[in-house]
């Protein structure tokens, strides 16, 4: 075999260190830098790859020892650090079955009853007077509205009454008589508020009165007598210790007939605005008593 000169021709082995390599001095050309260079690096990154790895397995390896110790911790047969689902039930847990707080049921005290407060003297104390009872200067019921007239206040009931009804008022010891009057297109309406000590002597007071039990019609204040001799409609009621009545008719002194619609709600207006302020007067009274 013809090696030449120089001996035979080796070849770049780039993993062998660069004092090993075989050189063609002979030929004097220059050692490949590019390829050792290329060497070089992939010596690096295996190196660096087997650093890699070699942590990852002491991170397990410490990994596994921490799991065996916490395994080996856990079988002192100590029940701390166990899962919810391996702690005793509620009904094992010592003081679980205590009974729960107790409270006494309570009661709220029921409303009071504006009744009980217009029903007897003794507890309807509030100010009374017919314009406390009728305030202002006139009274709207609907889409109607009615002028005040005068107002009257007597202790004897029989002189603000005629017919039938003085009789009754002085039989049941009516105490006091209030009266208001209000108008309204030529037809007048007079309410009188008869005052009891009790709601008996109001009650009994309207079931003795009469178509002939009358209250006085009361004129003045611009209004003309009425009802004087004309026929007129009349109503009488009660609520509480108070017996109420009306009396309405023309202002210019003809009959009432039944055809005359408007006296009969005119003469309901007034009685129904009566009755809810003596309702009132019970309901104001209720209401001071309870926040006291």
């Amino acid at each position: 075999m013809n090696y030449g000169q120089g001996g035979p021709q080796s070849q770049w082995d780039p993993w062998k260190p660069q004092s090993q390599q075989a050189w063609d001095s002979g030929t004097g050309r220059n050692p490949d830098w590019a390829a050792l260079a290329e060497a070089s690096e992939a010596r690096n990154k295996r190196r660096r790859m087997l650093l890699v790895v070699g942590g990852a397995l002491a991170t397990v390896a410490v990994g596994a020892a921490v799991a065996v110790a916490v395994v080996s911790a856990n079988d002192n047969g100590s029940n701390e650090g166990q899962p919810t689902a391996q702690l005793p039930s509620t009904a094992d847990i010592p003081g679980s079955t205590a009974p729960a707080p107790s409270f006494e049921p309570t009661t709220a005290p029921p409303p009071l009853d504006p009744l009980d407060f217009i029903s007897g003297k003794n507890k309807d104390t509030a100010p009374l007077s017919p314009d406390i009872l009728f305030p202002g200067t006139q009274l709207t019921m609907g889409e109607t509205v009615y002028r005040k007239g005068p107002t009257a206040d007597t202790t004897n009931c029989a002189t603000a009454a005629q017919k039938t009804l003085p009789k009754v008022l002085t039989a049941n010891r009516c105490t006091r008589l209030l009266r208001v009057t209000y108008v309204k297109d030529g037809v007048a309406v007079t309410v009188g508020v008869a005052v009891f000590d009790t709601e008996a002597q109001a009650a009994a007071a309207k079931g003795q009165a009469d178509s002939k039990s009358l209250i006085k019609p009361l004129p003045g204040n611009g209004i003309k007598a009425f009802c004087n001799g004309a026929v007129c409609r009349s109503t009488t009621n009660s609520y509480g210790r108070y017996a109420y009545f009306t009396v309405t008719g023309f202002t210019d002194g003809k009959d009432v007939t039944t055809k005359d619609t408007r006296v009969f709600s005119q003469g309901d207006d007034l009685a129904e605005f009566t009755f809810r302020q003596i309702r009132r007067r019970g309901e104001a009274q209720a209401s001071a008593a309870a926040q006291q």
